[in-house]
């Protein structure tokens, strides 16, 4: 069979073509958790620009997980709500590439910047005194560059990859969305260093976030464990439960997709895949919402904690060091 060049081609993304009945379903339930997801992300991204009390380190890195989370789901989702009431499922060479690699980029992004997060996180329990030298305004920013600029590249390195491969006319996506792998699965060749280039991302992405977020929160479990109080301890953890929350139900869904056997029925693992798309987006602002609501409920008493601290500090009958554990407040000032 002759090659053909990818830009001659439509792609048509087949989703759940043989269930028509669901499709009608699916839209509603897709359309009314995107408008969720932009109202939920947009909010929360415009109460931490202008809530003075949240210009925090944990509120700046949460306003860029909430900007991904949004260009994330609008990557794919408009497109894919106009595919379940359309007969006509096709998607051009271009759109296709775009989604693809915006899709991948986001999500390489929110993986590195969860690990950015869980230190965070570690700084502000295990070594409060120094959390607003540690965490100053340039060393956050840097850190969310890095995260953008690495999800970025890894996107790049492998849609530019795909493109280079061969077609020999098959053009049929057994999905809803545009997968780098079902593109690669497409080519007329061998497709091995792709395959070993997009598993090896995976494992960078994935994995390696994953044991950066696993040896922060062992240090941090570590640290509440120390603290003599159980106000205190509750203090320090209430911290971070929105954050490990938050990390439980991303890679939850991930492992969940890599490790479950087979199924037989293609149609549940698109549903799995769907969930992992956009339910865990629109969780994100619950979850964080819920934890502001107890950090409001406790701030009086932080800051009743801070008072006492300042004062033990002043008079000289404790040194910071043997405060370290017992001070659990949050983000002591803005990262100025």
């Amino acid at each position: 069979m002759g090659r053909i060049n990818w830009t001659e081609i439509e792609f048509i993304l087949q989703g759940l073509s043989e269930y028509p009945r669901a499709e009608k379903f699916l839209f509603v339930m897709c359309l009314v958790m995107y408008l969720v997801i932009l109202l939920g992300n947009g909010t929360l991204i415009i109460l931490t620009l202008l809530d003075p009390r949240l210009h925090t380190p944990m509120y700046f890195f949460l306003g860029n997980l909430s900007f991904l989370d949004i260009w994330y789901t609008s990557s794919f989702i408009p497109s894919m709500l106009i595919h379940f009431l359309s007969e006509k499922k096709t998607i051009s060479f271009t759109r296709y590439v775009v989604q693809m690699s915006v899709s991948y980029t986001m999500g390489s992004t929110e993986c590195v910047l969860l690990a950015v997060m869980a230190y965070d996180r570690y700084v502000a329990i295990c070594n409060p005194l120094r959390y607003p030298i540690i965490m100053g305004k340039a060393l956050c920013i840097q850190m969310a560059a890095l995260s953008w600029g690495l999800g970025f590249l890894n996107s790049l390195t492998e849609t530019v990859l795909a493109m280079r491969l061969p077609f020999c006319g098959k053009n049929v996506i057994n999905h809803f969305v545009c997968e780098i792998l079902a593109f690669v699965k497409l080519a007329c060749t061998d497709i091995s260093l792709n395959e070993i280039i997009i598993m090896l991302g995976n494992v960078i992405f994935l994995f390696s976030p994953l044991l950066l977020i696993c040896i922060s929160y062992i240090c941090i479990l570590s640290t509440i464990l120390r603290i003599n109080s159980a106000e205190g301890r509750k203090k320090a953890f209430s911290t971070c439960s929105a954050h490990m929350t938050v990390v439980i139900v991303f890679y939850g869904t991930i492992l969940f997709m890599y490790m479950k056997p087979k199924s037989k029925d293609s149609a549940f693992d698109k549903l799995i895949a769907l969930f992992y798309g956009i339910v865990t987006p629109m969780l994100n602002p619950v979850i964080y919402s819920l934890r502001n609501t107890e950090h409001d409920v406790l701030e009086p008493v932080q800051n009743k904690g801070d008072v006492n601290m300042e004062e033990r500090l002043s008079s000289g009958r404790q040194s910071p060091s043997s405060m370290k554990g017992a001070y659990t407040r949050e983000e002591g000032v803005a990262p100025d």
